[in-house]
């Protein structure tokens, strides 16, 4: 099956079909929404609120529902994915890449958090180091995660996971071994 994405996104590339979606990484509408992965939202969602590439950041997940308030869903919105394959997809030009979870954790205070919160937030086990951390390149990124997957005692053996590195501007994916 990735490799049929693959294989189309070749010719996405070589006939240019990723000019009409050519934007930046920041939000024109400056919202982030959070919704359910069902299939049938890949389009209908966008399309019933006006949205177009380049408006909004979307997170999806099973039921749209913050499950953990230290998990992805939340992360991804501060920074602001059992199947048989799995694709993990970074880009080129991402602005987790030098996150610094010092800079945040300022941020958060400029934003009203008082350090007493933050202080118990670290006193719950909660390391501000490691969960809001950047990294060096999308390539390292995308191999981590990979192997993360490829390990988790959860994940059964027989799943495949490729990771990718998609060029922010044309949409070309590289491979990650």
């Amino acid at each position: 099956m990735i490799d049929e994405l693959v294989s189309y996104n070749r010719e996405f590339v070589k006939n240019k079909g990723y000019e009409k979606y050519i934007t930046n990484k920041y939000p024109d509408k400056k919202i982030a929404i959070v919704s359910c992965m069902d299939t049938r939202l890949t389009e209908l969602l966008p399309a019933s609120l006006g949205i177009k590439n380049g408006d909004v950041k979307i997170i999806k997940n099973a039921g749209a529902i913050i499950s953990h308030p230290f998990g992805s869903v939340i992360r991804s919105l501060m920074v602001a994915i059992y199947v048989v394959e799995v694709m993990i997809i970074g880009h080129t030009d991402c602005g987790a890449k030098h996150m610094n979870s010092s800079e945040m954790i300022e941020k958060m205070k400029e934003r009203g958090i008082p350090q007493e919160r933050i202080d118990m937030i670290r006193y719950c086990g909660i390391n501000f180091e490691s969960w809001l951390r950047g990294f060096e390149t999308s390539e390292a990124s995308v191999h981590e995660t990979v192997e993360q997957i490829r390990n988790h005692p959860l994940i059964p053996s027989d799943i495949t996971v490729r990771g990718f590195v998609i060029d922010s501007v044309t949409g070309e994916l590289t491979p990650v071994e």
